[in-house]
């Protein structure tokens, strides 16, 4: 037995494979690619016993071993390609309980294939819900493999299933025959390809004939060897398929008459499809999903502004006292006006970012989620997309690099460019602590026929602002992109549940985790940069800039020359004459220089822009010991030109509108690079969402002013 085995946790959508992952791994866990592909993959650790540590891989859901989409691709070249680094020692196949026929399609395939498999009978709850009960000790002795009872929503079963996967580590059983065996029908075929790749196994052959043009560890020769051979015997793969399905099928059958038994009333519907009735309405079912959509954006801001303002308050407090503590000089200043400025831009946002995982998170958990991906697919066909594009669409209000990789799920090409191209358009977490802190400015804190806060009904509709704007601009690349391609749009809806609270919480800490420590990276190394920009400048122009300062405001007290001291010094410095560059080309939207280096330095990251503010009107402020917070600061700016309040209802509905639409994000843009392996797409994303950004600002401004 291997020091470290691999396990492969394999199974149909919704089965709750994902699930048990994470009550294998717990915390356990990380997320990278496959090896040569950009497929989003979890992997962790999980004890087996005392001695035995494995690596457990949660492979992407699919209802065969024959692809329909480049993810799914993803698991037939695991299990057809035995020196893959991802190759199982043991397959976990999880299957739902309440649709055990259909799930085990996929457990024969596998089991043809030669892995040795575990069968884990996850759902036993909701089949007994629906009359059915499974007899597992029947259900082992007709497939011939380990048959395991577990609940992979409590955890229940876990060491029984260790157990079961030890023993085949260790002494590895297979089903005496195969499920299907093609030699029976295509011996010659079989033969041929056995022999001239070096295989073995017969169902593994087939693969080979099948399916090598998807195959990415096939080279150009081995593939053209293949067409010889299915030329030779005149091989009609599609009828094959059919007559494979069909047996598997017949075989199944007769296994799930012995082991389950099945008490159903007929025609009885069961309350998961009570409720579906009036969530999936074609009209009750857009106005309770409209009613989910408010209350989250409502809770956005009531839950989260205390624990807002009192990070709000603790940084502005550290800050200062940090100041009276540490001596004077450049270390003090970069540490409390470049880097704790900076980071503090973007811990005050936390409530607000956890508030918003946890409700995304139990939509999902709930089994709602599938329910709004059926219900949009009949919008999303008139702009070019389908249903299975709302997963990446909201899994973009969290971010926009793993959402576009989650479009592999989508099997034709159009439908699978245009939902890569619109992605970005959708409101990030990246983008809500730019929302927040400018709606705080300009939307007063108050409520809406009694119970509907202002500010929540402003964010909700910048969310929408992005989704409208999402779907016109899929419908113009529907225009644009003409292919003669049929999609097809099947989903199984799983039943409802109550959500598993760990496992929200665990995704909840796992979203926060990430945006604190990606952002923060990219924070303090930004702030600086802006600091030492802002800090110091060509020549003596610091000093100049504050001698003419002085002068210039010799009679007033000494904290409002300060303050001019310290702007004129930051207009003097590297940053400050940047800004001044680029001033030209964003003043009709209403944008000063110093907005200008926040719209630059947000490029890198669009959370940046909170950063950089706080760090540019920190060194920029009326007094070197001020405390107040980073809204304060907005708030006190002044118009050099009208000297009256920078931050206008105009300016910030400006900014606004240009972020919902920016396409400011290098991370997005690579995503889209290698999702579409041309720097064509990218390029056009960036340049049709930062000209629709410009002049939707544009029009904003001038709308306000």
């Amino acid at each position: 037995m291997k020091a470290s085995p691999v396990l492969a946790l394999i199974g149909n959508p919704n089965a709750g494979k994902s699930s048990l992952f994470n009550q294998l791994t717990g915390l356990r866990q990380k997320t990278g690619n496959f090896p040569g592909v950009t497929v989003d993959k979890k992997s962790g650790t999980c004890m087996l016993d005392v001695q035995t540590e494995a690596t457990v891989i949660d492979l992407p859901g699919v209802y065969s071993i024959y692809p329909k989409s480049p993810d799914e691709q993803i698991v037939t070249d695991i299990l057809a390609n035995p020196v893959h680094p991802d190759y199982p020692d043991v397959a976990v196949v999880v299957v739902d309980s309440s649709n055990i026929r259909r799930n085990l399609l996929l457990f024969t395939q596998i089991t043809d294939l030669g892995v040795p498999v575990v069968l884990a009978l996850n759902m036993l709850d909701v089949a007994k819900q629906q009359h059915q009960e499974v007899n597992a000790v029947k259900l082992a002795m007709r497939l011939g493999v380990p048959v395991v009872r577990v609940n992979a929503r409590t955890g229940e079963g876990l060491d029984l299933l260790k157990k079961a996967v030890i023993g085949q580590l260790r002494q590895p059983t297979l089903p005496e025959r195969l499920f299907f065996d093609p030699a029976q029908d295509v011996a010659g075929l079989i033969d041929d390809t056995k022999a001239r790749y070096g295989l073995t196994n017969n169902y593994l052959a087939l693969q080979y004939i099948i399916q090598h043009d998807g195959f990415s560890f096939l080279n150009p020769s081995q593939r053209v060897g293949l067409d010889e051979i299915i030329d030779k015997h005149q091989f009609v793969e599609t009828e094959f398929q059919a007559k494979e399905t069909i047996q598997r099928y017949q075989r199944i059958a007769a296994v799930v008459t012995d082991a389950v038994t099945d008490s159903r009333p007929l025609n009885q519907p069961t309350w998961s499809q009570k409720m579906d009735r009036v969530l999936m309405h074609p009209v009750g079912g857009y106005i309770f999903f409209a009613l989910i959509l408010l209350l989250i954006f409502q809770a956005i801001f009531a839950w989260a502004q205390p624990f807002m303002d009192a990070i709000d308050e603790g940084v502005a407090y550290l800050n200062g006292a940090l100041k009276e503590s540490l001596p004077p000089g450049a270390f003090t200043d970069l540490l409390t006006d470049g880097i704790l400025a900076g980071i503090g831009g973007v811990l005050v946002f936390i409530p607000q970012i956890a508030a918003l995982f946890l409700l995304i998170s139990i939509l999902e958990e709930s089994g709602y989620m599938s329910r709004v991906m059926i219900l949009m697919d009949r919008i999303m066909r008139r702009f070019g997309l389908n249903g299975r594009s709302v997963v990446p669409l909201i899994s973009g209000v969290a971010c926009a690099v793993p959402a576009i990789m989650a479009t592999r799920s989508i099997g034709t090409r159009r439908e699978r460019l245009i939902t890569i191209m619109v992605t970005p358009l959708m409101s990030c977490s990246a983008r809500l602590p730019i929302y927040t802190i400018l709606i705080a400015l300009v939307v007063p804190d108050q409520h809406v026929l009694g119970f509907l806060n202002l500010q929540g009904l402003v964010l909700m509709g910048l969310y929408l602002l992005g989704l409208v704007a999402a779907l016109l601009a899929a419908w113009v690349f529907k225009k644009l992109l003409r292919v003669n391609e049929r999609s097809f749009f099947i989903m199984e809806l799983p039943t409802f549940k109550m959500p598993r609270w760990n496992h929200v919480g665990l995704t909840v800490w796992e979203s926060v985790r990430a945006f604190v420590w990606e952002a923060g990276r990219v924070i303090v190394a930004i702030s600086i940069v802006l600091w030492v920009l802002a800090s110091y400048g060509p020549g003596d122009s610091l000093d100049q800039a504050e001698a003419k300062a002085r002068q210039q405001y010799a009679g007033q007290p000494a904290a409002a020359i300060d303050g001019h001291v310290a702007s004129e010094r930051l207009e003097a410095s590297y940053a400050g004459r940047f800004g001044h560059v680029i001033e030209p080309a964003i003043k009709p939207l209403g944008y000063d220089w110093k907005i200008g280096i926040a719209l630059l330095s947000s490029f890198a990251a669009r959370e940046v822009f909170v950063g950089t503010m706080a760090t540019i009107y920190s060194i920029g402020g009326s007094d070197a010991d001020d405390e107040s917070t980073v809204r304060e600061r907005l708030q006190a700016e002044r118009n050099p030109e009208t000297g009256g309040v920078m931050y206008t209802p105009a300016l910030a509905y400006s900014l606004l509108v240009f972020y919902v639409f920016a396409m400011m994000c290098m991370s997005t843009i690579a995503t889209t690079y290698r999702e579409t392996k041309e720097w064509k797409w990218p390029a056009i994303q960036l340049l049709y969402m930062t000209g629709l950004a410009y002049m939707s600002a544009f029009a904003v401004y001038q709308l306000f002013r």
